[in-house]
């Protein structure tokens, strides 16, 4: 039987402006599917169902059809301060946190007449590649509940997938999109540095943290892209491409590109690496489908950098030292985010800025050693997704080596500020989605939605659904 979830997002802004839904019936469709089905997925920290509807009828009678969102539900990340509505963190410590101001992208998203439903589940201030925490059940994929959904928008990335909304924005400083994206079967976008003006990278520790889609196609990634991207007025953004809107691109899915194929990351002189099998079935199938698309591949082995994986770790650890915890308060943190905070507030400056130094470095060389492809594409999980629970209570050393393995090829494009998709390439024998990821150039995020679309016309992922479909 037909349900208006089954359309896609693009699908279902042409209805909305057509007048075939209302924005008041979609969200309410939405809203029963959340009461209904989200118990058992933890896609949801905190539903609005009252102020959803009331945003909804406002829309129909106030807002110009030509938004780019108009009447469009979608869900805050619960890292983002939306005014008037508790904002955890998810955390203990701010669990009855309502802020009185509106963040950035979630001004950026109701101004293009989107519909929110209230906020999506993340783990503690958004630090782990999971999200489990304390203060909600954990995000769960819907194609096995006994496994996580990655994170830290995990419950963005559940709620798409089980059709319980249309599309989500969340944000990636280390691989948070494009990870729960690959565990959950969807597409899902880290734009470039710059890309996104309410999220533009800009104004995090290192320039990690940028704001971006998560969606079941990638014209549908395009769409929440266009509304939320444009050109910044407060900071130098990244190069433009002469095509217009970035739905173009994912609509025509055209181009020939050079693509250099790696499976090395500057993790694998630290750690212990292992690429599963499925991992390897999923680059496997995508090198075959390029190869049969025109496209030119060749093997790409990153340069070994000893200064990344220390690095990293002491950008990683500053960027906890300022959560506003002491005292007592930090008995309220989870273990890995005190371990966080404690190593984080023992750094020095020279620590800081010496690590902040060699990233630089960094991003320089990634840039120089790709110059010579269009996109680079690698595993975008080293393994199948983890089983609720896997990750380390107790040993904070042994949760990072974890987070590591089982995503090494995510964080490094954020230190780089390249463009980076997660594409659903495959599914195992289990019945779990595995993906690749796309890097691109600076600036070139059409590419990467070029590319992807001619990848999903051939695999056609979007028709694959979970058991909540």
């Amino acid at each position: 039987m037909f349900e208006l979830h089954h359309l896609t997002a693009q699908e279902q802004l042409d209805w909305l402006r057509r007048g075939e839904v209302s924005p008041t019936e979609l969200t309410r469709h939405y809203l029963d599917r959340i009461e209904r089905l989200d118990s058992g997925l933890g896609a949801f920290m905190t539903v609005t169902p009252d102020a959803a509807i009331a945003r909804a009828r406002h829309i129909e009678q106030n807002v110009p059809k030509s938004a780019a969102l108009w009447g469009l539900p979608f869900g805050d990340k619960d890292l983002w301060q939306r005014a008037g509505v508790r904002t955890t963190f998810g955390s203990r410590l701010s669990q009855d946190f309502v802020p009185e101001q509106s963040d950035d992208i979630v001004t950026a998203l109701d101004a293009a007449g989107g519909v929110s439903l209230g906020k999506t589940n993340a783990p503690e201030f958004g630090l782990p590649a999971y999200t489990e925490s304390r203060v909600a059940p954990p995000a769960r994929t819907p194609w096995d509940v006994t496994l996580g959904a990655g994170g830290s928008s995990g419950g963005a990335a559940v709620a798409v997938s089980a059709g319980l909304l249309p599309v989500a924005p969340g944000s990636d400083g280390g691989g948070s999109i494009r990870i729960p994206a690959a565990a959950t079967g969807l597409v899902g976008l880290k734009p470039s540095r710059g890309r996104v003006p309410a999220g533009s990278g800009f104004l995090s520790l290192g320039g990690l943290v940028v704001d971006g889609p998560l969606a079941r196609t990638v014209a549908d990634a395009a769409l929440l892209l266009d509304a939320i991207a444009g050109p910044s007025p407060w900071s130098v953004g990244p190069p433009l491409w002469d095509g217009g809107a970035y739905l173009n691109a994912a609509v025509r899915g055209e181009g020939r590109f050079q693509i250099g194929v790696m499976t090395t990351s500057p993790w694998d002189n630290d750690y212990d690496i292992a690429v599963s099998a499925e991992a390897t079935a999923a680059l496997s199938l995508a090198t075959t489908q390029l190869d049969a698309l025109g496209h030119g591949l060749d093997d790409l082995a990153l340069d070994s950098d000893p200064t990344y994986a220390p690095a990293f770790r002491t950008l990683w650890q500053a960027g906890a030292a300022s959560i506003p915890a002491e005292g007592d308060q930090l008995e309220l943190l989870e273990p890995l985010t005190r371990w966080l905070v404690a190593r984080g507030r023992e750094l020095g400056a020279r620590d800081l800025a010496t690590a902040l130094q060699q990233l630089s470095m960094f991003e320089r060389s990634v840039i120089r050693q790709f110059d010579s492809f269009d996109v680079v594409m690698t595993p975008m999980l080293a393994m199948t997704p983890r089983p609720v629970g896997w990750y380390s209570q107790d040993d904070p050393e042994l949760n990072f080596a974890q987070q590591v393995q089982y995503t090494p090829w995510t964080s490094f494009v954020n230190v780089s500020g390249l463009p980076a998709i997660s594409l659903p390439i495959s599914m195992t024998d289990a019945g779990l989605p595995m993906g690749v990821q796309l890097i691109g150039r600076p600036g070139r995020d059409d590419v990467l939605l070029a590319l992807g679309a001619q990848l999903e016309r051939r695999l056609g992922w979007h028709t694959r659904h979970p058991p909540q479909w």
